[in-house]
């Protein structure tokens, strides 16, 4: 059963006290995230439509008298104490990172910043591709700005998460994660433009379950892959727009214009800006079924945009097409696609709660049988963004 989002934020606090003999201060928390449609649209200047999810990350915090930060991860045993003048990136590549590359870009920014003590607890699952790095972040931006009286925005906040990880973590990431774990709602998607920053809370529909499940298969490829799509892209978009004026990514391109001037590109380059650009549209067209309540044609964009993921961008693997396959032959399933950079990782699909039993019986069946992998199943709804809160006492 997924511990409650208050239960994680209270196991917090209990770890806090048991590491420090005291309680904390402030406990904050924040959401790890699903993207329901929109992959690899957001480094295009794209559209993506996450849902931040009912697993969360906790940080309980408290004063200390010197200027150090000291991290700690109950249950894990290591810890990481640093002085506030020495928060540079390092090559540790640790969990402790985030938080340290959030303090140092909270302490740049200008505000007051005291030594704290950070405790640690979460059930996101590192590895599945539910943005765990931005739920840490957010939380211990969140912790640190209620501890210290920091005054600013949730999307400056957001924007200061992300760069903590290109500068600390070394992940060159785009603004979703951080962006939905901030500012996601309860029972809504949230539809990002990520060139402009403008969003939009999107309602999904009662009765339905968003279905999570790990492949099993380690993303051994996706960085240098990642990295291979990314230049694809820009040199696909810097051969467009030679063509077509004023295009500065592949979100100023339709379809129909990559169609247009196919005979110019190398039929690789084709194959992903048709992707991108198709998938621009198909988020668009999926956050207009969900306003109409049209489950079924937002289903069949899943089913669409796992389609070109597979065949035209080329980041899906055996394992991720089979999940979806077996999703597709099943009672109450919506739509199911792959969701993050690919070549291993999660699909999710949407499926009525009344079809959750059935479908999750019989991925743990058919999955392991055809794979040779057993999958992990999460069952979560859209939950709320990060939030804080200063504890009595």
């Amino acid at each position: 059963m997924n511990a409650s989002r208050a239960s994680i934020e209270d196991q917090a606090v209990t770890a806090h006290q048991r590491h420090f003999g005291f309680p904390p201060s402030v406990v904050a928390s924040a959401p790890g995230r699903v993207n329901l449609i929109g992959e690899h649209t957001d480094y295009n200047d794209g559209f993506v439509l996450p849902a931040a999810i009912d697993r969360a990350i906790a940080v309980a915090v408290s004063e200390r008298e010197d200027d150090r930060l000291f991290l700690c991860a109950d249950p894990q045993s290591d810890h990481f104490i640093v002085s506030l003048d020495d928060l540079r990136p390092s090559d540790r590549r640790s969990w402790t990172d985030y938080p340290v590359g959030v303090a140092a870009l909270l302490k740049k920014r200008g505000g007051p910043l005291r030594g704290a003590n950070i405790c640690v607890q979460g059930n996101v699952p590192r590895g599945a591709g539910l943005s765990s790095s931005a739920a840490l972040e957010l939380a211990t931006a969140f912790a640190l700005v209620e501890l210290n009286g920091i005054t600013i925005g949730p999307v400056e906040l957001a924007t200061l998460c992300q760069q903590a990880e290109h500068q600390f973590a070394h992940v060159q990431c785009g603004i979703m994660d951080q962006f939905i774990s901030c500012l996601g709602r309860c029972a809504h998607a949230l539809l990002i433009d990520c060139r402009s920053l403008a969003y939009v809370h999107v309602p999904l529909p009662g009765g339905v379950h968003i279905l999570i499940c790990d492949s099993g298969v380690r993303r051994s490829l996706a960085n240098s892959e990642y990295n291979r799509r990314r230049e694809e892209c820009m040199q696909g978009m810097r051969e467009l727009s030679a063509k077509i004026p004023g295009v500065r990514a592949l979100r100023d391109v339709t379809a129909t214009q990559v169609e247009e001037f196919s005979p110019a590109l190398d039929p690789v380059l084709r194959k992903r800006c048709l992707h991108v650009t198709r998938e621009n549209a198909r988020v668009e067209r999926s956050a207009k079924a969900l306003l109409k309540g049209d489950l079924s044609e937002f289903g069949k964009l899943m089913y669409d945009s796992h389609l070109s993921l597979r065949r035209d961008f080329e980041v899906s693997c055996k394992e991720l097409d089979l999940i979806v396959d077996i999703c597709a032959e099943s009672e109450g399933v919506y739509g199911a696609r792959m969701t993050g950079a690919g070549f291993g990782g999660c699909a999710v699909a949407l499926v009525k709660e009344s079809s959750s039993p059935a479908l999750i019986e019989r991925l743990c069946r058919e999955y392991p049988e055809r794979s040779g992998k057993k999958p992990a199943v999460y069952i979560c709804t859209a939950d709320d963004g990060a939030r804080a809160r200063r504890l009595k006492g």
